[in-house]
C-alpha cells in the first residue's frame, strides 16, 4: 500500500547511521519513552502513544527517531506501523541500544494500553 503522505518516509541504511544523530535523537524524554515502548512492544501504530501532546509534535518525534534510524515506520490502511531497528543497530553499534534501555529505566515507563498492529 502507498504511503499516507505525500512524499516517502525516509529510512537511512544501516551503513548511513551517525552515532551522534542517533544520541541526539534519545536526549528527548519522550523519543526515549517512544524506543523504550516499541522495545518492549514492536510493532505499535503511532495513535497509541502519548495523548498529552498534539499529533503534530508526536508525529514530529516521530521523524526524529525514523531519520535517525531507531525506528522504521510502514502504513497498514491508515495507521502508521513503528518497530524498533534493533538488530540493525546492533549491527552498526553493537550493544547501544542494550545500554540504552538498561540506562533508561528509572528514568522513563513504557506506555502501557497501546494501539498494537
Amino acid at each position: 500500500m502507498a504511503s499516507r503522505t505525500s512524499s516517502p518516509l525516509v529510512h537511512p541504511d544501516v551503513e548511513d547511521f551517525d552515532l551522534f544523530k542517533i544520541m541526539s535523537a534519545l536526549t528527548d524524554e519522550l523519543r526515549l519513552t517512544i524506543v523504550v515502548t516499541l522495545a518492549a512492544s514492536p510493532g505499535l501504530a503511532c495513535s497509541g502513544f502519548n495523548r498529552d501532546v498534539t499529533a503534530s509534535v508526536l508525529t514530529r518525534h516521530f521523524r526524529v527517531l525514523r531519520e535517525a534510524g531507531l525506528i522504521r515506520q510502514h502504513d497498514v490502511g491508515t495507521r502508521r506501523i513503528n518497530t524498533l531497528r534493533k538488530d540493525e543497530l546492533d549491527q552498526r553499534f553493537p550493544g547501544l541500544i542494550d545500554l540504552v534501555l538498561k540506562e533508561s529505566v528509572g528514568r522513563v515507563e513504557p506506555y502501557t494500553n497501546c494501539d498494537s498492529a
